[in-house]
């Protein structure tokens, strides 16, 4: 069973860097001395595995799901229980009882904070998702260009119909600065805002593009980018201050 603070990366559109976000975040609060889990809850569209570069399996103990440990957090993907990059193909009913096995069938032990990576939008998968945990508290990404905005409001607007908290509103790719200086804002300004003041909550962080690598792959981990670190921990120092303030020394 899941415990711990519970928080549900969420969005209104793919290609936002709604996972990107939820593995930097997960990683910063393990590098803050937290015990998490990051669940990879896009059934369809899952990526965690890819993005941490995670090539081990679960292992099964007592008919029990052991999650994948990697750099001090546990891990657990659909991605992992499938063979190279197959699709899955299945049908709603499926799916829920695969993310029931998730929640139910994982050993998850002790954890201060879950970090749930969901599907975007507000489809049967989501909202079956908001259903099962009434208990998450919800952070909405966007980009700054109008269109994500409109879309990812639909996301807020159904996570209050549900009953959920919104934390706030992550703004990613909110500028690029090549030189390390100047800002060029690719996507436009103020969506991040704009979302948050539609939906009466706050901006938590504005994430820049991270510059690419050596080899042209685009940086995605705080491992790879000192700027991106320094916001992650930022961010993730303002979640444990909201949500567990006696822990802060």
């Amino acid at each position: 069973m899941l415990n711990g603070n519970i928080i549900a990366i969420t969005s209104g559109k793919g290609g936002v860097g709604k996972s990107t976000v939820a593995v930097n975040l997960a990683l910063s609060l393990a590098d803050l001395g937290k015990k998490v889990a990051l669940i990879d809850l896009d059934i369809y569209g899952y990526s965690i595995p890819k993005i941490l570069n995670i090539e081990s399996k679960p292992k099964t103990m007592n008919n029990k799901i052991i999650p994948v440990g990697h750099e001090n957090i546990t891990v657990m993907s659909m991605g992992f229980l499938l063979k190279g990059n197959e699709p899955v193909v299945w049908r709603g009913p499926m799916i829920g009882k695969m993310v029931g096995h998730f929640f139910d069938e994982v050993i998850w032990g002790k954890q201060d904070f879950v970090i749930l990576d969901l599907p975007p939008g507000t489809g049967d998968m989501a909202l079956d998702l908001h259903q099962k945990l009434p208990q998450c508290q919800e952070i909405i990404v966007t980009t700054p260009h109008p269109n994500a905005v409109h879309v990812a409001e639909r996301t807020g607007i159904m996570a209050k119909q549900t009953n959920h908290t919104i934390l706030g509103v992550i703004e990613n790719m909110s500028y690029f600065t090549p030189d390390g200086m100047e800002k060029y804002f690719i996507f436009g300004q103020g969506g991040g805002k704009k979302l948050a003041t539609n939906l009466g909550t706050d901006v938590l962080a504005s994430i820049p593009l991270a510059s690419p690598q050596e080899n042209g792959e685009p940086s995605v981990l705080i491992t790879d980018e000192p700027e991106l670190k320094n916001i992650y921990q930022s961010l993730a120092k303002d979640l444990i201050n909201k949500l567990t303030p006696e822990t802060i020394q």
